[in-house]
This record gives structure tokens, C-alpha cells and sequence, in this order.
């Protein structure tokens, strides 16, 4: 992976394809596999991106910095991190969870740049006390499969995934497992305890083309507080999909394909029109 150094911290990074830039960023505790394995698959079949997977700072390759004590920081590592590696030009952004609260001060700080935004089961209240969520629910369940798992390796996979069956726990162990273990937990842990921004995002209308796909069972951040985002997200569709909890990538492959693949058609559309104006 190539590297970046922006606000003394070194940023790893990965560039697959070549055409327009695509921002993606994954989840807390997470690294950038997590978004590379569901997107890579889309973009198999579309040319001209350029998907820049990162590692937030205290996940994957890139190391915590003592520097960064809370969103507002973690924020202006990554708007650095932009102006550096795709300077001038306008890109897409794709934020997972955490990344899309992220995603959301982008936007804020300099939403001029962006041409359109796509949010997977985003963070949206980062107090956990304030979100309206769901109680955790298991929608289905492969007996016979978890009888394979070990005690601690099921419990694992049921109190984050809500689709209990082979395919969802091999997928859970490569893209979420792995990146986790790769976490610098104790960092983490003091951007967690800061974990709201400084300042309201959101504060004027998002008029590019954006979706928000939300799980019906999403327990970790919910789905009905992302309404809140209607009027301020004009062009957006939102999408709360059953069968689906915070994985929603992973035990909604086919719809999160189907809606991402839509929203790149809307952004190319919007696009060409605002070039003929």
C-alpha cells in the first residue's frame, strides 16, 4: 500500500482503476478491506473510477497519532489527506458507519468538491444514548453451521450480524474480524470519548446525488435517525433494507450493489446536465 503523510501522520492507502477519484472510508475499528470487498465487485463492471481505499489513523496499516484526540482531528487528517492525493479535482464519496459521519464533515467543510455521496449504514448521532435503535435480532439462523463455530466465535458473529449462516460468517471473519484485530484499541478508545464534532454538519442542501442505505435491524446506529437527513439531502435516496443489520454490505450484497450501481448512474447524469449548463 502506498503511504501519505499529512499532519504527521502516515496515512497508508490503496488506488485501484484510473477515471474519476472515489473516496472511500471505512468504519471505527475497521480498515479499508471492509469497503474494498463490497465495492471492488461493483466496479468489476464499471470503468473510469479511480477507488481510493484508506486507513483511518489507529486502524489498519496506519498507526495512531497522539495528535488526534477526536472527530474534529481525525476530520482534518483526512481533508489533508484529499487536498494531497486528489488536489484540484472534485471526487465521490463513500462512507461506511463511522465513515460516513466522517463523509458528512467532508461535505461541510468543502462540499463544493464533491459530486455526489453514498452512505452505508451511517453513523448519524454519535452519542449512542441519543440514537433511536432497534433491539438486536437475529433474522435467520443455520443451526447446523453455528454448531461448527466455536462458543466464543458464535457469540462474536451473533452480536454483530443479524443473518447467522456460512456465507455471512466467512465474509464477517475477512472484512470485519480481520480489520478489528488490527485496531490500536487504547486510541481508539480516546476518539471515542470525543467522538462528536465541534460543529453541526449538515447545514446546508446537499443538492448532488446521494444515497443512504440503512439496515431494518441495524442495532449499532439504527436507521430512523438518518430521516433526519431529507431535507437537507435533496437528491438522495434513502433506503432502509429488512434482512439487514449493521452488515447490511454483506447480508444485502445484491440490493447494495443494485443501489450503488443506481446512484453512480444519477451522479453521471447530473454530471453531464450541470456540464451543459
Amino acid at each position: 500500500m502506498p503511504v501519505c503523510f499529512v499532519k504527521d501522520t502516515k496515512i497508508h492507502y490503496k488506488v485501484v482503476g484510473e477515471g474519476n477519484p472515489i473516496l472511500m472510508i471505512h468504519g471505527f475499528s475497521l480498515d479499508h478491506q471492509v469497503m474494498a470487498a463490497c465495492m471492488e465487485p461493483i466496479f468489476s463492471d464499471r470503468e473510469g473510477y479511480q477507488r481510493i481505499y484508506i486507513d483511518l489513523p489507529g486502524m489498519g496499516k496506519t498507526q495512531a497519532n497522539e495528535q488526534i484526540r477526536n472527530s474534529d482531528d481525525m476530520l482534518e487528517v483526512i481533508l489533508a489527506f484529499i487536498d494531497r492525493v486528489i488536489p484540484d479535482k472534485r471526487y465521490l464519496i463513500i462512507g461506511e458507519s463511522y465513515g460516513g459521519y466522517i463523509a458528512r464533515g467532508v461535505i461541510e467543510k468543502c462540499k463544493e468538491r464533491v459530486a455526489g455521496a453514498a452512505f452505508i449504514c451511517p453513523l448519524i448521532i454519535p452519542d449512542h444514548e441519543k440514537r433511536n435503535v432497534p433491539e438486536h435480532l437475529i433474522i435467520f439462523k443455520d443451526e447446523g453451521f453455528l454448531e461448527s463455530l466455536s462458543k466464543n466465535e458464535e457469540e462474536e458473529f451473533r452480536s454483530l450480524s443479524v443473518v447467522l449462516d456460512e456465507y455471512n460468517w466467512v465474509r464477517f471473519q475477512k472484512e470485519i474480524l480481520a480489520g478489528y484485530q488490527l485496531s490500536d484499541k487504547d486510541f481508539l478508545a480516546k476518539i471515542k470519548a470525543n467522538y462528536s464534532f465541534s460543529f453541526e454538519t449538515d447545514t446546508e442542501l446537499v443538492e448532488f446525488p446521494a444515497v443512504f442505505l440503512m439496515g431494518k435491524q441495524d442495532s449499532m446506529v439504527g436507521y430512523k435517525d438518518a430521516f433526519k437527513l431529507l431535507v437537507s439531502y435533496p437528491r438522495a435516496t434513502f433506503v432502509v433494507l429488512d434482512r439487514a443489520g449493521h452488515n447490511l454490505q454483506i447480508e444485502q450484497a445484491s440490493l447494495l450493489n443494485a443501489h450503488i450501481n443506481e446512484w453512480l448512474d444519477r451522479v453521471n447524469e447530473h454530471s453531464f446536465t450541470q456540464n451543459l449548463q
